[in-house]
């Protein structure tokens, strides 16, 4: 198992950090094929009820490590839509289709597609000294890992594009004020914070969760009457679930419920 994604379970949250603090946590394949597999686990290991993201060292993940595409070194030009194609893509349907929330920790500067993939999560911590920086310009690339989808729809035009065209660094308390991200927190309770939310999304009714993650993320494209019909059918399916009639049970016998997460 490659140790450029830590990956721990404990309480049902499945914790993963990228992990070449040397690089920012930038991406190399083994990275992608790493981070892939372990959000492939949450999809198919019932004992995993949340995900939990972060990085180690002083960053969350500076986006594509461009190291092995020194131009100086000659060579064909990188297909970089083979690389989103193979590695990227793949990832960021992952994170979005998985029926389990996704908690994310940025724990310092989120960079390119790191900023993108940190985004795409459900819900977004960031510590104070964080800073979001779509760099895909500064290169003479588009953004990438979603983000003119998630950008646009999160923020709207004017600030996406602003975003992306200037490339100028977006502060966490900005990122917050914006809509952007959750919560923007001190750095030294980061990880605690994120923590707490992901145990307690963890311990909850995940079945719904997840019913309410896909709805959320498909009324951007639905008309009203779409979304009436698909919160008709999802509340058909969350009501015949165990976790509703452990829900009301423990409701109406006045203790904490005991979700199954089916």
């Amino acid at each position: 198992m490659s140790d450029t994604v830590l990956v721990d379970l404990a309480d049902g949250v499945l914790s993963l950090t990228l992990n070449r603090p040397e690089k920012l946590n930038s991406f190399n394949e083994e990275m992608h094929i790493a981070l892939r597999a372990a959000i492939q686990r949450a999809h198919d290991d019932n004992a995993v009820r949340a995900v939990f993201l972060t990085g180690s060292g002083r960053g969350f993940c500076a986006g594509q490590d461009l190291g092995d595409r020194d131009p100086r070194k000659g060579g064909a030009a990188p297909d970089l839509g083979k690389t989103l194609e193979t590695f990227y893509n793949p990832t960021l349907r992952l994170i979005r289709s998985l029926d389990k929330p996704v908690i994310c920790a940025v724990n310092g500067v989120a960079a390119g597609a790191g900023a993108n993939i940190a985004i795409a999560c459900d819900i977004v911590f960031a510590a104070k000294s964080a800073r979001f920086i779509q760099a895909f310009s500064k290169i003479g690339l588009i953004p990438d890992a979603g983000g003119t989808f998630n950008l646009s729809r999160i923020l709207g035009e004017p600030r996406a594009k602003a975003l992306t065209m200037l490339a100028e660094p977006l502060s966490a308390q900005d990122a917050m004020d914006w809509g952007l991200i959750w919560k923007a927190v001190d750095d030294e309770t980061l990880q605690a914070e994120a923590m707490v939310a992901a145990r307690k999304l963890a311990s909850g009714a995940t079945f719904g969760l997840g019913l309410t993650k896909r709805l959320i993320q498909e009324a951007a494209t639905n008309t009203l009457d779409q979304q009436l019909d698909a919160e008709k059918d999802a509340q058909q399916k969350a009501g015949k679930s165990a976790d509703y009639a452990e829900g009301v049970t423990a409701f109406l016998e006045k203790r904490q419920a005991e979700f199954k997460g089916r």
